[in-house]
């Protein structure tokens, strides 16, 4: 059986909400933050490799716009890389920042060192470090087709379960280890009714100076236009970062798809920042990058082959063993201190946890569970989404790109 592009699309789309029902159903899977997308391509991804083992019937997919989406995803992130979103963090947003930067570099010494020693190929623990921990899945799936061509086995399956392993145990660790610091801070606070956050992808326009009032053409919808306007900038950004890729290649760096196009993104945001020329929207950026980042990761993952993960399953389980302890051992001795032994910097220690293994969501998760028991954190709230959720994507492409040219 062949599915076409539009075929392959559409029953992309069931099985994300698919993949909601299931999440909706089954209440751990909402509590360990599992993205509805990797619910739902798991399933699809189950039922093939069953199909190979009894049936054998082929199923071929069109994924010609897995890549498209996938790039579109990452640009968005670069629309994210707001300097002044930096300065109007502060101090901390930046400590915070460059801290967790270095962690993903360390990740990555962490991982290909325990395959050194365990025989393996060193990119082999690159993509389970940063790669998928701090990255999630998306990146891994994104960075999987550079992974197997540099030697690397079954990269797409290997990034999923260590994406996988890497959300939960960040639900999972964030928590204790969170209520550990608060009560060793010298302010933990008490509070009867659970408090009230601000979502993290509300940080950006909620802290900038709102950007200047574009003039919308007359007949036209506010919220259609900015959507219009919105997926327009990302496809510029796309095509002039085809160019900037084509550019690297010539002098010799090997860089991902979707790097030229997350920096042409990032200068046209601060440009707007500083000018208002655009108007841009972020929250509208990042629903169109939401929309982009799901089909993309149900894509991917219906064609995962499960099967050749057998064989790799021991090496990668020392891997993420030492990596959650790395991860856990640095929110408590470096995190914590670093931004002042107090319950503001118990909550982002957990927050840490949660995105420097799994996801943003996660990390979100951890801290809200913490403020509903002592009390609102409000500088850990504007500090780590800021950074889980836009500038450490970026930095982490970044080091994962230096990690993969050495390593080739």
């Amino acid at each position: 059986m062949s599915l076409d592009l539009i075929q392959t699309v559409a029953l992309a789309g069931v099985v994300l909400f698919v993949g909601y029902y299931i999440r909706r159903i089954i209440t751990p899977l909402a509590v360990y933050n599992i993205p509805a997308p990797v619910v739902g391509g798991l399933l699809v991804a189950g039922l093939l490799t069953a199909n190979r083992v009894y049936f054998a019937l082929p199923v071929k997919f069109d994924t010609t716009l897995q890549s498209p989406l996938m790039i579109a995803f990452f640009t968005t992130i670069g629309f994210g890389a707001s300097v002044g979103l930096l300065r109007v963090g502060g101090p901390a947003v930046i400590i915070f920042f460059l801290f967790s930067t270095a962690m993903a570099f360390a990740q990555n010494l962490i991982g290909a060192g325990v395959a050194l020693a365990l025989g393996q190929n060193p990119l082999m623990g690159v993509l389970a470090g940063s790669v998928t921990l701090t990255g999630g899945p998306a990146t891994g799936l994104a960075f999987a087709p550079e992974f197997e061509a540099a030697g690397v086995p079954a990269a797409a399956t290997l990034a999923v379960a260590a994406a996988m392993v890497g959300i939960v145990s960040g639900g999972i660790l964030g928590g204790p280890i969170g209520t550990y610091l608060v009560r060793r801070s010298p302010d933990t606070r008490k509070s009867p009714t659970p408090i009230e956050q601000p979502v993290a992808h509300h940080v950006v326009e909620d802290g900038l100076p709102p950007p200047a009032t574009t003039k919308v053409p007359e007949g036209e919808d506010v919220e259609s236009y900015d959507l219009l306007k919105a997926i327009v900038l990302i496809l510029v950004a796309m095509w002039a970062g085809s160019w900037l890729t084509i550019g690297f290649t010539r002098l010799g760096l090997t860089l991902p798809a979707y790097i030229g196009a997350m920096l042409v993104a990032a200068v046209i945001r601060n440009i707007d920042d500083v000018t208002g020329i655009f108007g841009l929207s972020q929250r509208t950026i990042d629903d169109v990058g939401n929309v982009a980042l799901s089909i993309f990761l149900v894509m991917a993952l219906m064609t995962l082959r499960l099967w050749e993960l057998v064989g790799l399953a021991m090496p990668l389980a020392i891997m993420l063993t030492a990596q959650l302890a790395a991860v856990g051992a640095a929110a408590v001795f470096l995190v914590w201190p670093l931004m002042r032994r107090d319950y503001e910097a118990a909550v982002m220690s957990s927050g840490f946890i949660g995105f420097m293994l799994g996801t943003t969501a996660n990390a979100m998760a951890n801290m809200k569970a913490l403020v509903e028991r002592y009390g609102p954190a409000p500088k850990a709230f504007l500090v780590v989404p800021m950074v889980g959720a836009f500038f450490i994507d970026f930095t982490n492409a970044l080091i994962i790109t230096a990690f993969l040219n050495y390593f080739s």
